[in-house]
């Protein structure tokens, strides 16, 4: 199992800004190990593909809590790299105004498929203090999958204070299609192909040298989440910043 304690800043680029920004971390951050090993387009160092199906309970709890503008809220999904599909993430994200928590514990790709049929009892099988309360949260507010986010990924890193900063592109989704490990999945455009989702993920506070280089870029921030576009896929919903 893996816990994460963290702030987070999302912004909206257009190409120009994105090749802009990305060059200029080049030069001062590392690319992380999935980008360097795990290419999505062939060429080493491009970044890899990630896949997450999302639960919600049964009167979309987690999804009108983010549309209201709760303080305190979660979100529940299962994620996968698809380069390498034989196992799967089981993630229960908590938000606080700025800050958040993700707590991760991994799965089978087999248990993946279990839970996403509804076979939730598995959590209670491993006798894990995560899974039995994801368990419960689960059956208590009836959890069901209710979309799948797909995107591209080039994520960069730097030592000091665990800063992570990640560039999100052609981000597709579904939200009648759970199969999480079909390559050949129909997703439908979230956002436009022209545009790319910069995050950047830190404990406690950032470092000044990239503080500077987001100046230019506070106009684009923006707080929609992925999970939010998936669940307006048929209300032709536009990403605005």
């Amino acid at each position: 199992m893996n816990k994460v304690y963290r702030e987070e800043k999302k912004y909206l680029l257009d190409l120009k800004q994105y090749y802009h920004f990305r060059h200029n971390i080049q030069k001062i951050m590392t690319r992380d190990k999935h980008s360097l090993n795990n290419p999505y387009d062939g060429k080493k160092g491009d970044g890899y593909t990630i896949r997450s199906l999302y639960f919600d309970s049964i009167d979309d709890r987690d999804f009108l809590e983010k549309e209201d503008g709760i303080e305190l809220r979660r979100k529940l999904r299962l994620r996968t790299y698809m380069h390498d599909p034989n196992y799967c993430l089981l993630e229960l994200k908590k938000k606080q105004g700025p800050y958040q928590q993700k707590t991760s514990y991994k799965l089978t790709k087999q248990e993946g498929e279990q839970l996403i049929a509804g076979n939730y009892s598995l959590l209670l099988e491993k006798q894990h203090p995560f899974l039995l309360d994801c368990y419960q949260m689960m059956m208590t507010h009836v959890y069901r999958p209710k979309s799948i986010v797909t995107y591209e990924r080039d994520a960069f890193i730097a030592k000091e204070n665990q800063i992570r900063i990640t560039f999100d592109q052609k981000i597709r989704g579904s939200e009648s299609d759970f199969h999480l490990f079909d390559e050949k999945l129909i997703e439908t455009p979230l956002i436009d192909d022209n545009y790319v989702v910069l995050e950047v993920k830190y404990n406690g506070f950032l470092l000044q040298y990239i503080k500077d280089l987001l100046i230019p870029l506070e106009s684009s921030q923006i707080s929609v989440s992925k999970y939010s576009l998936s669940r307006k896929i048929s209300k032709d919903y536009q990403l605005e910043k």
